[in-house]
């Protein structure tokens, strides 16, 4: 089946598939009724308005409160302004506008070239990735963090240090999960950033003290450490690898600990690799995917930290395996083993999300970038043909832009000094070879050059990349629902 070509034709494609995937989100998962939005906003509105303390709120029905540093509840202030309806839709919007953030920094420049063709259907793949489909139902701020995490992704790929940190510092104070980051600062080496992320989260979590001193002693004493406050660890949308120990029935620590330290050192290894190549993207999705599995309570939702995971795969040239990996973390499987996750399959099937994580942490590709993975002609590595013994016929010519000259040797013009100006900044190395070449050629008239048509630097095209794709089929019976867990 061949995609279709015309304009009418991608327009009825995506029409049909908006069609599919509305019928699909609005009556096969079971919607999470804005649990973890009623959780922030009942919290907030009872501390403001009836003097209640921030860990002492309930969700009526339910014995699930505020799990966040005080730091979250005093930024979600504001919401004790509005009505419950009038928060849901603003979260709606700052998710939407996380969302398209993310994927802006995880595809890159070249997100122009897909047009609203490509947006349409970026926009119905991610619309069935459960962990989103999880984050806007339940209300969550997890796209929130990643957005603030990447900001600071792209300040240090772009070179632009000065205020790379400030995101990770706002987003650790937030929630601590992506405290990681700045561990992956420190490992990088990047001492500046490191220090503006712990002090700006130093700063965050200070002003708490000031605003809700007893809810901030009560947290960091207390609450912290009573993981029963979250929820139950064998609960299978606890997808860490404490989550797979709490399902194995292994209940003591040091096992955990054990793997967390074995996870850490191979994580702190790969993402040096990553900064050392200069590739951001995968050191930072090796550390969203890390965060997922040491902390030890990741529900499916949290999962979205594995996007710029998907996004490495296909700059890799992988779009093959993100595509089957997204295609799984679409279908709710790990559902099917809601009422028993022993045995075999229960360990192999319950624990799906935790294995990709896993498995994506161990194999992701690093040091990837467009410019690396330029095919070379197929020419180039053909034999050359054996060296005239006559001199090349050579002419030296001027007027070029900005004063450059072409040599050219054996019928192959090569611009001299172009190459290191015009190419991207990764290929600046092979220019300036081949302009020493062309040069050296010049000065002693004499030498093989490459034969025509075969130069290193020809023949090269930036590798395509395609959006990943997802499928989907639907929840179990007994879906994740709102009076199983709490916030978090």
């Amino acid at each position: 089946m061949h995609p279709p070509r015309t304009d009418r034709g991608r327009l009825l494609l995506l029409l049909t598939l908006a069609a599919v995937v509305t019928v699909f989100t609005a009556t096969v998962p079971l919607l999470r009724d804005w649990f973890d939005l009623r959780v922030y906003h009942g919290t907030v509105d009872s501390w403001i308005h009836d003097g209640g303390r921030i860990y002492d709120y309930r969700v009526p029905g339910t014995p699930y409160g505020f799990t966040y540093p005080p730091f979250a509840a005093v930024v979600m202030l504001p919401m004790a302004l509005v009505g419950l309806r009038t928060a849901i839709v603003t979260a709606l919007l700052l998710d939407l506008a996380a969302l398209a953030f993310v994927v802006r920094v995880c595809v890159g420049p070249r997100w122009r070239r897909y047009g609203w063709y490509g947006a349409g259907l970026a926009a119905c793949a991610l619309a069935v990735f459960e962990p989103l489909r999880d984050t806007f139902s339940f209300g969550q701020v997890n796209l929130l963090l990643l957005a603030l995490v990447l900001a600071d992704a792209g300040l240090l790929a772009s070179g632009r240090n000065r205020w790379a940190g400030v995101g990770i510092g706002l987003a650790a104070a937030v929630k601590l999960t992506p405290a990681l980051f700045i561990g992956l600062l420190l490992v990088a080496r990047r001492w500046r950033a490191a220090a503006l992320a712990t002090a700006v989260a130093a700063a965050a979590t200070g002003l708490a003290a000031l605003v809700a001193p007893d809810a901030s002693r009560f947290y960091w004493t207390r609450a912290l450490w009573d993981t029963s406050r979250v929820g139950r660890l064998d609960y299978v949308s606890n997808q860490s690898l404490q989550g797979v120990l709490a399902r194995l029935g292994v209940e003591t620590r040091a096992v955990w600990a054990v793997l967390v330290l074995a996870v850490l050192g191979w994580w702190a290894w790969r993402a040096r690799r990553a900064v050392a190549a200069g590739d951001w993207r995968a050191a930072f999705a090796l550390t969203g995917l890390t965060s997922c599995l040491v902390s030890p309570v990741t529900w499916v939702h949290h999962l979205v930290w594995l996007l710029p995971s998907f996004a490495v795969l296909i700059h890799a040239g992988r779009p093959r395996v993100a595509g089957a990996l997204y295609a799984v973390l679409c279908t709710s499987v790990v559902w099917l083993w809601f009422d028993d996750a022993s045995g075999v399959g229960g360990f192999l099937g319950g624990n799906t999300y935790t294995w990709i994580t896993l498995g994506l942490l161990v194999s992701l590709p690093v040091g990837y970038s467009p410019a690396e993975r330029r095919p070379t002609n197929p020419r180039t590595n053909a034999t050359a043909a054996p060296p005239s013994t006559a001199a090349p016929a050579m002419n030296a010519a001027s007027g070029q832009p900005g004063g450059s000259a072409t040599a050219t040797v054996t019928g192959t013009v090569v611009p001299v000094g172009a190459a290191v100006e015009a190419g991207p900044e990764e290929g600046k190395e092979e220019g300036k070879e081949e302009v020493a070449e062309a040069e050296a050629a010049v000065e002693t008239g004499a030498g093989s050059g490459p034969a025509p048509g075969t130069g290193r630097g020809r023949g090269r095209a930036r590798s395509a990349s395609s959006e990943p794709t997802g499928s989907t089929r639907p929840a179990a019976a007994n879906p994740q629902s709102s009076s199983e867990r709490a916030s978090s």
